[in-house]
């Protein structure tokens, strides 16, 4: 502890040192003529930094304790005995840092909470699909091929979802932004899901243009894009009804819309319904809902900067709405614009250049 505080003073101390060592040079200079003055303010100025330094150490005496014990737990950092300004600000930035290190515990405890709760969920909903194929080949007759592509169907999906879910921490790595036709998007994903369209006799009727471009990372929307898709199948009980996607232009912005003709949401779901493992009343009644679906949606949404609203009317359907805030319009007509300066500079330039329209300062030099 004497140590410390010796290191924590010392430039203090070599400091004092050569002032006194200075005075008595000036004694020296001025030929020693008073010796007992010259001893008088040596010991003076001895004793003063020495009681100084003595008052200092009995004031950090407890300051120094605890910064040299060995602290017991994280809460020790909280605890306030500083007496200086130095000590009291020390303090108050050691309690900010210890809130940083709460929060960041509890989020990373949130997140493996999450993901273990998804995993158990998860794991326990593929035991469905395993099992339904396990009863399909014990059958003696011939196997129904389209049962089992439906059960691997549900596997795929599942593992998808699972594997979005752990590659959501590392998104910003994952990412790759590109332009992206919302038409041929949306037709691919409707292709991959067609068994289930077709097995539940709903059909998706797809009104996108060719020119429908937006930027986005393609394999994240897709991957979104499936899940609405699946979730508007799924909640849709009654055959031969349909599913339409559209997307529109509004201000440079794409909107992109998926309505169904299903059960709908109930309105007490509804603010709730992009929580994660949030079920609701739907998801009790078909037993397959893990509730991480419309979450993992939201989040992709909002780390890719897209907008995502969910409108419903319980017993009529579920409209979902992605806004991509496109600036290649407003890009293209700033280009536009400058074309058109450049354009009219030129022919400005060109009209001065002809011989009938010279100014007149050069005319009247001719003259």
């Amino acid at each position: 502890m004497l140590r410390l505080f010796l290191k924590e003073h010392a430039a203090f101390i070599v400091f004092q040192i050569v002032l006194v060592a200075f005075i008595m040079l000036l004694y020296w200079l001025d030929g020693f003529r008073n010796v007992d003055t010259a001893i008088y303010s040596f010991v003076i100025s001895s004793v003063l930094v020495i009681t100084f330094l003595t008052a200092r150490f009995v004031k950090r005496y407890q300051y120094y304790q605890r910064i040299l014990a060995k602290p017991q737990s994280m809460e020790h950092a909280l605890q306030r005995e500083g007496k200086s300004p130095e000590q009291v600000q020390t303090e108050i930035y050691l309690q900010e840092l210890y809130r940083l290190y709460q929060h960041e515990v509890q989020t990373l405890y949130a997140t493996q909470n999450r993901h273990l709760q998804f995993m158990n969920q998860w794991v326990h909903q593929m035991k469905t699909p395993l099992s339904v194929m396990h009863l399909l080949l014990q059958e003696e007759q011939e196997l129904d091929k389209s049962s089992v592509r439906e059960e691997m169907d549900r596997l795929k999906a599942g593992l998808d979802t699972v594997l979005m879910n752990a590659r959501l921490d590392t998104f910003e790595q994952d990412m790759q932004i590109e332009q992206v036709s919302l038409r041929s998007l949306v037709s691919e994903v409707t292709n991959e899901n067609k068994r289930l369209f077709i097995s539940k006799r709903v059909y998706p009727e797809i009104s996108i243009g060719e020119e429908h471009i937006v930027a986005t990372d393609q394999k994240w929307m897709k991957f979104i894009i499936g899940q609405f898709l699946t979730n508007a199948v799924k909640y849709t009980f009654e055959a031969n009804k349909k599913v339409f996607i559209a997307a529109e232009c509004t201000n440079g912005n794409t909107l992109l819309t998926i309505r169904d003709e299903g059960i709908g949401i109930p309105s007490s779901d509804l603010p709730r319904i992009t929580k994660a493992f949030f079920t609701g009343e739907n998801g009790r009644k078909t037993g397959e809902s893990t509730g991480m679906g419309l979450y993992l949606a939201k989040e992709v949404c909002r780390k890719l900067g897209h907008e995502l609203e969910i409108s419903s009317v319980q017993g009529e359907g579920t409209t979902i709405s992605v806004l991509f805030f496109n600036q290649d319009l407003a890009t293209q007509e700033e280009n536009d614009d400058s074309s058109k300066n450049r354009r009219s500079d030129k022919s400005i330039r060109g009209e001065s250049g002809t011989p009938g329209s010279q100014p007149a300062e050069l005319h009247s030099g001719k003259r």
